[in-house]
């Protein structure tokens, strides 16, 4: 067995390829997993009601190819907080994790993502933390009871763009279905931000790290930055999440209309590969 996998993101590909075609994708590059993506489009929240028997094609779809979808990228809840002061808003938000949970169980999900803010277009207040912290613990025991882990993205935003940050919720809530699972490009904005370094921080999430996003960032900007062009220190950020025994990891970027996006592909896999190695 591999001492650590590799995961792709849904969104590096063309929104256009079927499921057998991404799968397929992802498997001639040497990734071992692909990571879906539920944002909050009407278009990704509908995958959450598929019917069963689309569940099983897309579970028996890869297990033909020989890979996976392991990891789902949960933002839908940038639309439908946990936090929001509105009640119909909470019960979307809730309805949505339950669809989430439920999905994954059918489709051989393991990681659930969750976005790391309690409201997202509106502003945080003490209220809108207190929201979010009850409907986080709904969520939890949700997840607990269908033994799917849920944890949180380190975000671009105060409210939880550090790993330090998200351990506070993390401890509050006390269970084995909670983790964090960071996007180390938003650690180094956030942690040059702050004057602080990202590996310290990083290690504040000891023993509660389920897996981390691979994503090249620069200053002020959070996405569809090409790797080896950013200022995200892969080799040392990698080196520490295998200390810290994490073994999941997913390459996070974006197609963004190339003519050859599988060159894309290739060279991205190829840089990351390389980084695991120095």
């Amino acid at each position: 067995m591999k001492p650590y996998q590799i995961g792709i993101y849904e969104k590096a590909m063309p929104k256009e390829l079927s499921w057998k075609e991404k799968l397929q994708t992802a498997k001639s590059f040497g990734y071992d997993f692909l990571e879906i993506s539920i944002d909050e489009t009407d278009e990704k929240l509908a995958r959450l009601k598929m019917s069963a028997a689309e569940r099983l094609e897309l579970l028996s779809q890869g297990c033909e190819i020989g890979l996976p979808i392991r990891t789902m990228c949960l933002s839908g809840h940038r639309k439908y907080p946990l936090g929001s002061e509105k009640a119909a808003v909470r019960m979307r938000s809730l309805e949505i994790m339950e669809d989430a949970i439920n999905f994954a169980c059918d489709t051989g999900i393991r990681i659930i993502q969750l976005a790391g803010y309690d409201v997202y277009y509106d502003s945080s207040t003490p209220r809108t933390e207190e929201l979010f912290y009850d409907g986080l613990l709904q969520s939890v025991q949700m997840a607990a009871a269908r033994g799917v882990i849920l944890a949180f993205e380190t975000m671009e935003t105060e409210f939880m763009n550090t790993v330090e940050k998200a351990m506070q919720y993390v401890k509050r809530i006390d269970s084995p279905y909670l983790k964090v699972y960071p996007d180390c490009g938003n650690l180094t904005n956030a942690a040059e931000s702050y004057g602080k370094d990202v590996i310290e921080d990083l290690r504040k999430g000891r023993g509660s790290i389920a897996a981390l996003h691979l994503k090249e960032t620069v200053p002020g900007k959070f996405r569809e930055i090409p790797y080896g062009t950013g200022h995200v220190n892969f080799a040392s950020i990698i080196k520490t999440a295998l200390e810290l025994n994490v073994r999941t990891f997913v390459t996070e970027f974006w197609y963004t209309g190339e003519a050859d996006f599988r060159e894309t592909i290739k060279t991205s896999k190829s840089f990351i590969d390389r980084q695991f190695t120095n």
